[in-house]
């Protein structure tokens, strides 16, 4: 019997230091093996936001060892979904894939108390991304249904 290929999910942000890597964080600890994870920055920071990693612990995910990484073409090729957070246009476009933009604020320069914030948003969008997911592999659906979060629907490749 076949099985059906993982989910791969890209999160993308500038840095690649805070929201992309705590989105990374939950989706691969709440979603486990059922899908595929990846985050990149279009301009990577040196090393992972401490009060990002602070905020994570907190709620049991170790990102401590992450590394921030640089967006490829490869990546955004190889995605199912290609969530950004913030890099705006840096984001190469493809055809079939699902593009989401995800407004969050930056937690760059920020303290633990308000990256909390951020935090929380973002485990309440990755809740919801996975029952999307998980809804799509049961029914075998290819539409995105709409979970409330932003997104820019039937993308067009760049000329």
């Amino acid at each position: 019997m076949a099985t059906t290929p993982l989910t791969s999910v890209l999160f993308v942000c500038v840095h690649n230091a805070g929201r992309s890597q705590m989105a990374a964080g939950f989706l691969f600890h709440l979603a486990g093996d059922r899908v595929q994870v990846r985050s990149a920055g279009s301009l990577p920071a040196d090393q992972v936001n401490p009060a990002a990693v602070e905020a994570m612990r907190e709620v049991g995910i170790d990102i401590a060892d992450q590394r921030p990484k640089v967006l490829t073409t490869e990546a955004v090729r190889a995605s199912d979904y290609v969530i950004t957070m913030g890099c705006g246009d840096a984001c190469p476009v493809f055809p079939g894939k699902e593009y989401l933009d995800w407004a969050l604020e930056d937690p760059a320069g920020q303290g633990v108390e308000s990256v909390r914030a951020i935090r929380d948003a973002i485990r309440v969008r990755i809740e919801a991304l996975i029952a999307e997911i998980d809804a799509r592999r049961e029914t075998g659906l290819h539409a995105r249904r709409d979970t409330g979060i932003d997104a820019r629907r039937n993308a067009q490749p760049d000329k």
